[in-house]
């Protein structure tokens, strides 16, 4: 498992542990989090949902009247540092 699929993994773990029903998928380059939300949500909650998707490189909140609240979360795979970052054209 990458790295970011790692972390994303326990962003996921730590909603589940709350009580929110999760979806983790991986991707090329980021794996992603999804987490419905209930109307019903205690304050405490929140806050603990908040804490874990801050771990995460990108989060927001979808909220529709068709749909509901989803919680999502994006981490980034980590670019592996080089010394030739800028290309031969750079090379000194």
């Amino acid at each position: 498992m990458p790295a970011s699929g790692s972390r994303a993994a326990a962003i996921a773990a730590r909603l589940s542990a709350i009580g929110l029903p999760t979806r983790v998928e991986e991707h090329d380059r980021y794996t992603s989090i999804e987490a419905e939300v209930p109307e019903a949500l205690s304050a405490g909650s929140w806050r603990k949902a908040l804490e874990a998707v801050a771990e995460a490189d990108r989060f927001g909140l979808l909220a529709t009247s068709v749909n509901g609240r989803t919680l999502w979360a994006v981490v980034h795979e980590a670019v592996p540092a080089t010394g030739d970052v800028g290309g031969p054209s750079h090379q000194r």
